[in-house]
């Protein structure tokens, strides 16, 4: 990436801009589906905000290319909207300056992030067609080395294997992962990619059907054309029938309790998945690591004896946290309710505000009156059957886009007045009553700040500290 960086300023400096701030997303591809490019969607908020968090202005966008921008027309659009959301902004490559603001050059993009995605389609293809060849054929999948396994992932490295086959040996005989967990952390044990062990990447291992010798593929175990279960040509560390056994076992667990003896207890009641705390599973760890980044783990609910209230606390290292921040919960769900309650007043208020106009409806009256006139040319015989067919085509689509445009307005203008016409006091009324009284049910009560924003990250307050201080609790919000 350094590289890249290097490229970004000189190109800024050839045409005496000045970089304020560089967004990257290492590793983390633009074509996958369901992939969050962080650094990406901070550059579209700053591009809509016109500045950085801390206020730089922001005037233009360098990049070194299209592919590494967007790979799918969606994430383009997106961009190209943030982009002209104000006028006067630079954009330029490693091949030079572009004006966004051009319908043509805007259009190459978009035809470019198109073309992207085609050919990522079928590398995808190809890739699951190499899967599946190099499945059938019992030769070892590509990736990072498996743990238990040598570079050449078909000889066993001898110690990792003898700890995979303790663990599942102990597993079998009712130990918990957690336990085998903290014992591989105290011994420093790692993963192949050096990495701290925890239960999910310990469970992951136990049950990947290489470590008895099958290959696992969308599911299903793969099989030759008769129904045989097809052995790979790597070594294995356990057996078949163990590791039958192993996910008979995690298979039985689903759904249910597990008792500190391991044993299978009652099943999960229908609605066990709702949360008793306000912001389970929203509030997150912000204790920074050794690299500078932070825990960012989801944070778990502690009920202390005693205590009267509850305590969100990151989860242990054996879990995948740090085990190092916990913040008194009753305070953190009033701060971050008083928030949320205010988010929508806001809205409501802009919302009123809002003189409810398209903007675009002489656009829509042109476009529409030049496909008459073509139209009308035509009927006279005025234009060949080729010119008119070459023509009509764009503007017909020019036009259904722009309805649809109108129509997607209108519904989200309807939706605003909703809002607007709410009566917010009311919602802060009930809010705050008892569920008995007539108040919201926690379901409701997350329903609104899942709406109103992502995530809270709860920084570190440091050794001793007793008194509650709100601004170390910082709410990541959705963009309206």
């Amino acid at each position: 990436m350094q590289d890249q960086h290097k490229v970004n300023r000189q190109t800024a400096e050839r045409h005496g801009w000045t970089v304020v701030h560089e967004f990257t997303d290492n590793d983390k591809s633009a074509a996958k589906e369901g992939v969050v490019r962080d650094d990406f969607e901070a550059m579209l908020r700053a591009l809509r905000a016109g500045k950085l968090p801390n206020g730089t202005p922001v005037q233009g966008v360098v990049i070194v290319a299209e592919y590494r921008l967007a790979r799918r027309p969606g994430d383009y659009e997106r961009f190209v909207e943030a982009f002209t959301y104000r006028d006067g902004r630079v954009f330029a490559d490693a091949r030079g300056t572009k004006d966004l603001y051009s319908e043509d050059v805007e259009s190459m993009g978009l035809f470019g992030a198109v073309i992207s995605k085609m050919e990522v389609r079928k590398m995808q293809r190809r890739m699951r067609r190499s899967h599946r060849a190099r499945a059938e054929e019992g030769r070892p999948s590509g990736g990072p080395r498996p743990f238990g396994w040598n570079e050449d992932r078909l000889t066993l490295n001898d110690k990792e294997a003898d700890l995979l086959r303790k663990a599942a040996k102990d597993f079998l005989s009712g130990r918990s992962l957690h336990s085998i967990v903290r014992e591989w952390q105290t011994l420093g044990v790692k993963t192949s990619l050096g990495n701290e062990w925890t239960t999910q990447t310990l469970k992951g291992a136990l049950l990947n059907p290489r470590v008895c010798g099958l290959r696992e593929l969308d599911g299903e175990l793969v099989r030759d054309a008769s129904g045989e279960l097809i052995r790979g040509k790597w070594a294995v560390i356990i057996n078949e029938d163990e590791w039958m056994a192993i996910r008979a076992v995690f298979n039985a667990r689903k759904g249910h309790f597990i008792g500190r003896d391991m044993r299978i207890g009652r099943p999960h009641p229908a609605d066990y998945r709702d949360p008793v705390y306000l912001l389970s599973a929203i509030v997150r760890c912000g204790r920074p690591r050794e690299d500078g980044t932070l825990c960012n783990t989801p944070m778990r609910v502690n009920v202390r004896k005693g205590a009267g209230h509850h305590d969100y606390t990151c989860r242990s290292k054996a879990e995948g946290g740090c085990g190092g921040c916990s913040r008194r919960g009753d305070l953190v769900d009033a701060y971050v309710s008083e928030a949320v309650l205010a988010k929508l007043e806001e809205r409501a208020f802009a919302a009123s505000q809002s003189d409810g106009s398209w903007g675009k409806d002489e656009e829509l009256k042109d476009a529409q009156e030049r496909l008459d006139e073509l139209t009308r040319q035509w009927n006279a015989r005025n234009i060949t059957n080729d010119l008119f067919f070459k023509l009509a085509p764009g503007l017909e689509k020019e036009i259904a886009q722009l309805r649809a445009e109108r129509e997607n307005f209108k519904a989200s203008a309807e939706l605003r007045r909703t809002r607007a016409n709410t009566d917010v006091a009311e919602i802060r009324r009930r809010w705050c009553l008892p569920e008995k009284d007539g108040g919201f049910p926690i379901s409701t009560k997350r329903a609104y700040i899942r709406e109103a924003l992502h995530a809270v990250i709860v920084h570190p307050a440091g050794q001793g500290q007793k008194v509650f201080n709100p601004d170390l609790l910082e709410p990541i919000w959705r963009e309206d």
